[in-house]
């Protein structure tokens, strides 16, 4: 199925793990079976090539029903089973009362909880809701439906899937409910119309020559269609006494001259994104065709410079992200984790991507980092000969870091030499996972910095140091990057059981790096004091980055030389309270358990040594 064109759509239909575009899956060719050569085929059979002299028809219908129906507050692509009394007593705005099971209730309780409390000092604004909410999914006496319908109907002709023109919508009825035929191609994308309805899927074959059907029309209904979900924009605030405040939307980036925006996300990949571990997150909006779609508009919206991606599935890479990011402008350069532990498919491993903008910077040179070979080196010259089996299975573990050296395209204003090539150094990691893995997790960001430190000392060149390093604020790793040094006493080098991490005064480097978002407490400017909300002072880091429902906490950093950059602005933080409505990420809002974290650089000259 191709994604339809476009990444804002106005609804979504939910068919099987489809989702932008509710497509059907090949559910017609089981009518034709095996060609005559005993192969199958799941290809389109379309009227200007039939197959064995039959070809497929399409339609969809979209139906509106005669009677009321309430959906869950939670999963609106859900029919409601029960409803809060508290919410009826309390004169909450009824549509948030409804859910669609007990288990559905239980785990909003927690964030539904705050209506109840909110309402209680707050005014009525019941108002009418009950007429809005059902009056989108029947079709008397309801002025939204009857727009709707009056719009299909007036319509001369309509477009979509790739038929390019067909008759106006043909109506039926059956059974207490009307059926609006609204395309006739095998995919299908919602539209305005369609929100609140459910959508059939028609296929039949037809004998080429007589033009005539073969059987019976197989169908498929969808679950009801609802709005695309539209998080609320982020903007960029700056925090070095500029008054305005910039907001990054599809319009374009809003920055100054000379300076340049670096990303960093963990997108969640599809092999961990499991129904078990996000049982909260509606199917629908964890399946991959909808997450990758989400995701990738997400990602172009910010328009950053620079982008590092983590857990990008090598597949997923290949066939998704480095076309259309290519698209946009982007060069890709992509390092895959190695598969010494991974046991599952090579195409679906994960690994880390780098994306910069080809009209900003020019790619230079590429250093790939496998923690695995420096494992193997630590065991031959460190580990004695009887534990270099134990060793190497305790920091084997398949991560890797993307280094890239850019060449600026653009010129930086203020630079005391104008005509030097403004080289940047830029680091992407994803750092060992498993929590009882302190040693590794150390140890893999301590050879790292070695590794910067090498690069470093061969040119003179800005760093910046980002990805998902799986360590909070104030543990061993987060202090090795933000201080240079970690404290000899420090808990998390109690273990240790190589003695890999001693003597520990040798866990330093030189490198002058300071954590972008602690520019959020230093800074001066407008929106800074709802930010600050968002930092924890003691770490000066923020409050979170990752948020799932059995964890909330900071695993991702964009760290600087700042000898030789400053930070202009931040991609504003969220709010927990506003991801808590969906229990936590990922939800349809927001497609992956990580925040994407945005700052914007200028290159400064460094002080003479």
């Amino acid at each position: 199925m191709a994604d339809p064109p476009g990444l804002c759509p106005d609804s979504i239909a939910n068919l099987f793990d489809i989702s932008y575009s509710a497509a059907a899956p090949s559910v017609g060719l089981d009518l034709i079976g095996l060609k005559r050569d005993k192969t199958v085929t799941t290809d389109d059979v379309p009227e200007f090539a039939p197959l064995d002299g039959h070809f497929l028809r399409y339609k969809w219908y979209r139906i509106q029903s005669d009677r009321k129906v309430a959906v869950c507050s939670v999963h609106p692509s859900e029919q409601a089973t029960l409803q809060c009394l508290g919410c009826v007593k309390a004169k909450i705005p009824i549509s948030k009362s409804y859910h669609c099971s007990p288990k559905c209730f239980s785990d909003a309780w927690q964030h539904h909880r705050v209506l109840h409390d909110r309402a209680a000092s707050s005014v009525n604004e019941n108002g009418n809701e009950e007429e809005e909410i059902f009056g989108r999914f029947n079709s008397t006496g309801s002025g939204v439906i009857s727009a709707s319908l009056t719009g299909s109907a007036s319509s001369t002709s309509l477009t979509n899937g790739s038929t390019p023109l067909y008759p106006a919508a043909v109506t039926q009825r059956s059974g207490g409910e009307t059926w609006f035929e609204v395309g006739r191609s095998k995919t299908y994308t919602p539209t305005t119309d369609d929100i609140g309805h459910v959508l059939k899927f028609e296929c039949v074959v037809i004998d080429a020559e007589t033009k005539l059907s073969l059987g019976h029309p197989h169908t498929i209904l969808t679950s009801r269609v609802i709005p695309a979900p539209c998080p609320s924009p982020r903007h960029l605030i700056p925090v070095g006494g500029a008054d305005m405040m910039a907001q990054l939307d599809s319009d374009g980036r809003i920055s100054s001259p000379g300076t340049f925006t670096v990303l960093t996300y963990n997108i969640l990949s599809d092999s961990y994104a499991s129904s078990e571990l996000y049982s909260y997150c509606p199917s629908w909006a964890l399946s991959w065709p909808y997450r990758r779609q989400n995701l990738l508009r997400e990602i172009i919206g910010y328009r950053a410079d620079i982008v590092c991606l983590q857990e990008v599935q090598s597949d997923h890479f290949d066939d998704f992200f480095a076309p259309e990011l290519d698209k946009h402008g982007y060069q890709a350069l992509y390092k895959r984790k190695t598969n010494e532990v991974y046991s599952g498919n090579i195409h679906t491993i994960d690994g880390c991507a780098t994306f910069f903008r080809r009209d900003r910077f020019s790619h230079v040179k590429k250093y790939e980092v496998e923690f695995n070979k420096a494992a193997q080196s630590l065991t031959e010259v460190a580990v004695q000969t009887t534990q270099k089996k134990a060793a190497l299975n305790r920091l084997v573990k398949d991560n890797v870091a993307l280094i890239v050296v850019l060449e600026a395209k653009f010129t930086n204003q203020g630079a005391d030499n104008p005509g030097k090539r403004q080289l940047l150094c830029v680091a992407n990691t994803h750092v060992n996972v498993q929590q009882e893995l302190k040693d590794v997790k150390i140890w893999q960001v301590h050879t790292l910095l070695k590794g910067l430190e090498k690069i470093a000392a061969s040119a003179d060149i800005p760093m910046l140091v980002c990805g998902d390093f799986n360590a909070v604020p104030g543990s061993a790793p987060h202090s090795l990057l933000a201080m240079g040094k970690v404290d000899p006493l420090h808990p998390d080098l109690v273990v240790d059981p190589l003695a890999i991490l001693r003597p520990h005064s040798k866990l330093t480097h030189q490198l002058p790096l300071v954590s972008a978002y602690s520019a959020f407490l230093r800074g001066v400017g407008l929106g800074l004091e709802q930010q600050r909300r968002r930092m924890d002072p003691t770490t000066n880091e923020p409050l979170f980055t990752n948020c799932t429902r059995d964890f909330i906490g900071t695993l991702d950093y964009i760290f600087y030389t700042a000898d030789s950059l400053t930070v202009e602005s931040l991609l504003e933080l969220l709010d927990e309270d506003s991801l808590r409505k969906d229990t936590a990420l990922p939800s349809p809002e927001w497609s992956s358990d990580h925040v994407a974290l945005l700052a914007e650089f200028r290159c400064v000259p460094r002080p003479r040594r």
